[in-house]
């Protein structure tokens, strides 16, 4: 028998979301799906890992929003973790949707589940139409790049596309810098087999020191930072949109040196960097 958590069956049914009498929105998330996704997300945030999340009430509570966030390494735990805290941790709940790799959509039975539950195929045209719609959407401007890093460099930051920063303009959407500390210590990846990963159709196979990509226990944070607006409709020229994805990716940079220092000292007190009042875990 499935496990459904009964709060987060609460969270589902308090979705801003147009659900028809069957439980399907019009891009056919099902509630179901949802329910059985998050109270599988809920085990691993708050009972295998612990993810606390900060400066949570940075995030609009309705309307257009994009989360621009970094990988740590090893496999896209920080993007499911990210997905958790919006639905876990924020009042009302919202459901991030997140712009899934073209090889996930690719395999038999996730491409369903993911769509149930909101997780598209990264095209612009899908983002478009979540942002028109007023949907939160969860990007990574790293890409493949971001989840390959290695152990030693989980906590850096690779070349951003931009692809992100014109639609942000071009639909008006703030976006919300989004860090995810602890990820590298849950999957220390100290290699990546691109071969195998070639055989299997992903871009790589992450080995850990415990072989398989699985996540160990650790205590992992969330940071959100202040929305960034910019003007513009999207067309502006290379060298003006690769300027204010400088200025994202520097606040990103910023708000994952701070996490860090926060691991080390273990103060989790402290302000969000551009957040006003200090922000106690959600």
């Amino acid at each position: 028998m499935q496990f459904i958590d009964p709060d987060v069956a609460a969270r589902v049914e308090r979705l801003e979301l147009p659900f028809n009498r069957y439980g399907l929105d019009h891009y056919g998330i099902d509630k179901g799906y949802l329910r059985g996704f998050f109270s599988f997300l809920s085990l691993i945030s708050r009972h295998w890992l612990t993810v606390d999340a900060y400066g949570v009430h940075n995030v609009p509570a309705s309307g257009r929003a994009m989360l621009v966030g970094n990988h740590s390494g090893g496999v896209a735990l920080d993007g499911g973790m990210i997905v958790a805290s919006q639905m876990l941790d924020m009042e009302p709940p919202r459901l991030a949707q997140g712009m899934a790799e073209i090889f996930l959509n690719r395999m038999p039975f996730v491409n369903t589940i993911l769509s149930r539950v909101g997780q598209f195929t990264g095209l612009p045209e899908h983002a478009i139409r979540l942002l028109e719609d007023d949907r939160l959407l969860l990007v990574f401007p790293e890409g493949a790049r971001g989840t390959a890093k290695l152990y030693k460099d989980r906590n850096s930051l690779v070349g951003f596309g931009t692809g992100f920063m014109r639609l942000a303009l071009q639909t008006g959407t703030p976006i919300v810098p989004t860090a995810f500390i602890g990820g590298g210590e849950a999957i220390p990846t100290f290699m990546n087999l691109y071969r195998l990963g070639k055989l299997v159709g992903a871009p790589y196979v992450p080995v850990t020191p415990w072989i398989a990509p699985l996540p160990r226990p650790t205590r992992c944070q969330i940071y959100y930072s202040e929305p960034m607006r910019f003007d513009g409709d999207g067309s502006e020229d290379d060298e003006e949109i690769a300027g204010y994805v400088e200025q994202v990716k520097t606040r990103l940079a910023a708000l994952i040196e701070f996490g860090v220092q926060n691991r080390k000292s273990g103060d989790f007190s402290r302000p969000v960097p551009g957040a006003g009042d200090a922000q106690g875990a959600a």
